[in-house]
């Protein structure tokens, strides 16, 4: 085949995948926009589609249904963006895992959590509002919290790799310890509730980690 064939094969190839990633990124802007605005039960696939100039059916194709694209916007303002990476995978956890000091290493799981729950927390109160009529949702969102745990559980061995933990305190004990502590509701209870700007919150959670997670 020639070159210059295999060359423009390679560019259309290419050019067709930013495409599908650029009408992702805008189904996605346009329904967290509108679930954040109207809430879950009044956004539609035809409001979103709308906002984000695509068919409907190129919603559906994309996500399945209303609920695929709830959890797809759920999870890109978790990672912080729409690629396909495991949240302990990703470079601050790994950066975490390798800080020798224990004390330093909640010091950024907090400023970790602040930055992931500025993006992520008003999203979490859509899901849980769903969640109180949709059966569906209410099943995914526990097994979202289900791996939360899982992920917190890996983060507190990490700790206890560079240092004892609490006396008295196990894994699992300190696992639930960190999962609660630095869950969605905390969050918006200390800064919507509350009025906590991000700095106190995560100077809080670095404080409370410590004393109840380290000797």
């Amino acid at each position: 085949m020639p070159e210059n064939v295999k060359n423009r094969r390679r560019y259309t190839s290419s050019r067709r995948r930013e495409q599908a990633e650029e009408t992702r990124r805008r189904i996605l802007d346009a329904a967290q926009d509108l679930f954040l605005t109207h809430g879950y039960t009044a956004a539609t696939i035809e409001s979103i589609a709308n906002d984000a100039q695509v068919a409907a059916q190129t919603v559906y194709a994309g996500f399945g249904n209303k609920r695929g694209v709830l959890f797809a916007v759920l999870e890109r303002a978790i990672g912080g963006d729409d690629q396909p990476i495991g949240m302990l995978e990703r470079p601050d956890p790994v950066r975490m895992r390798a800080e020798p000091d224990q004390r330093r290493q909640l010091e950024m799981m907090a400023r970790g959590i602040r930055t992931i729950m500025e993006r992520a927390g008003p999203v979490f109160t859509v899901v849980r509002a769903a969640a109180v009529t949709d059966p569906e949702i209410a099943a995914r969102y526990e097994r979202l919290q289900e791996e939360r745990l899982r992920n917190m559980t890996k983060v507190l061995e990490w700790v206890r790799e560079r240092g004892p933990l609490r006396e008295g305190l196990t894994i699992y004990q300190g696992a639930d310890i960190l999962w609660t502590l630095t869950s969605a509701d905390i969050h918006s209870l200390l800064t919507s509730e509350r009025g906590w700007p991000g700095d106190q919150y995560e100077r809080w959670l670095a404080d409370t980690l410590v004393a109840s997670l380290l000797p």
